[in-house]
């Protein structure tokens, strides 16, 4: 009898990232597992062609090889021997089933070499403004986390005692198990994978190993970081368990909205207003920079609302570079307002005075606004 094809086994198709091939496995593997349908031959059956084909699958190169020949290129010790059986499979499925199932089974997450717990990682979350992002800044920040107990200096042994080898697992931390076709590593029920017992617990952590502080940390904020800007300190989140390595602390920006300036990427955008007057006969204008400068814009005669002027290396800098963004001054013509009676007259005589040359783009509008209305009551409408 033919075997399925390997991506049929897994319900996935075949150009399915490597995440979600895990994703199926997990799915099935849990669904199958013997220790859930126990004495089910058929789900036995099932679970050891899904873990066949996911063996083959998990690999880049032996996927390839699938790919482009099947189940033909692990026959005849093709390939490195067969994907479910070969002679390292049993090592293989165990760093799956440790993969997928450690918490399935009794384990306890991630864990570093040797049993001991790795702490948290820590996440903080700051706020910058936006010259501090234009010119990078050093900061300080106090966060309360888990530090290494300085009493029993980490181990969770009272002073003057120490840990003792775990004799379930003899130190391992981890104990085997024999079922079916498979030798399954899990996770030892007794040290909870620390390979070690603590008989006489420190009195300061009550063998834990690590305290809760307040600690002061000094954090430096890059030129050119945006919103969202994840930065990490690493091993500078809660201590481990019992000696084991402290996880790591990732601090996220967020900037505070500026009063003139809108951010996109490196460039900035500044909406200044200029009178009536200024946009019909030109002149210069004078605008902020982020880094509280000043520029000068020539704004020349007849320039309308939204028109934009560019102003190069005047924006934010690029993360890890030595390029800048551009500022972009968008004009907003202001129409005056709480005029005097002779205010008033002055535009009523330049009114008078204008012609279409004057106001191209109304009179241009207008103009085909008739035309349109002409041709409705041509139709009788």
């Amino acid at each position: 009898m033919s075997k399925r094809d390997y991506y049929e086994v897994l319900g996935v198709d075949r150009g399915v990232e490597a995440g979600e091939l895990k994703s199926a496995y997990r799915k099935l593997a849990k669904k199958y597992h013997p220790d859930i349908n126990a004495g089910d031959a058929s789900a036995e059956a099932k679970f050891k062609e899904v873990a066949e084909a996911y063996e083959a699958l998990k690999d880049p190169q032996r996927r390839a090889a699938y790919d482009q020949f099947g189940h033909a290129a692990f026959e005849q010790g093709g390939f490195g021997g067969g994907p479910g059986f070969g002679q390292d499979f049993s090592s293989s499925m165990s760093d799956i089933f440790e993969d997928l199932f450690g918490e399935f089974m009794g384990g306890r997450g991630r864990q570093a070499r040797g049993g001991r717990d790795r702490g948290s990682d820590l996440r903080y979350n700051m706020e910058i403004d936006l010259k501090d992002a234009y010119s990078g800044k050093a900061a300080e920040i106090r966060i309360p986390t888990g530090v290494s107990c300085e009493t029993c200096s980490g181990s969770g042994a009272k002073p003057g005692t120490a840990p003792t080898t775990c004799s379930t697992c003899g130190g391992h931390g981890k104990v085997r198990a024999t079922q079916a076709f498979f030798t399954v590593e899990r996770t030892c029920p007794t040290c909870h994978g620390r390979g070690q017992m603590i008989s006489d617990p420190c009195d300061e952590c009550s063998g834990a190993g690590r305290v809760t502080k307040e600690r002061t940390l000094s954090v430096n904020i890059p030129q050119g970081v945006e919103d969202g800007t994840r930065i990490r300190l690493a091993g500078e989140g809660e201590a481990g368990m019992q000696g084991g390595p402290a996880g790591d602390l990732y601090i996220f920006l967020a900037i505070n909205p500026h009063e003139f300036f809108q951010r996109d990427g490196a460039d900035l955008f500044c909406r200044v207003p200029v009178s009536m007057v200024t946009a019909s006969l030109g002149g210069q204008i004078e605008v902020p920079t982020v880094d509280g400068a000043r520029a000068r814009v020539q704004v020349p005669e007849g320039t309308q609302t939204e028109r934009q002027f560019r102003l190069r290396g005047k924006g934010m800098p690029v993360l890890r570079s030595k390029q800048y963004g551009d500022l972009y001054i968008q004009v907003s013509v202001e129409t005056p307002v709480n005029l005097s009676r002779k205010q008033k007259q002055l535009l009523k005589d330049f009114e008078e005075a204008s012609n279409e040359k004057n106001n191209p783009e109304s009179s241009g509008f207008f103009a085909r606004v008739k035309e349109f209305w002409d041709g409705l009551g041509d139709t009788g409408t």
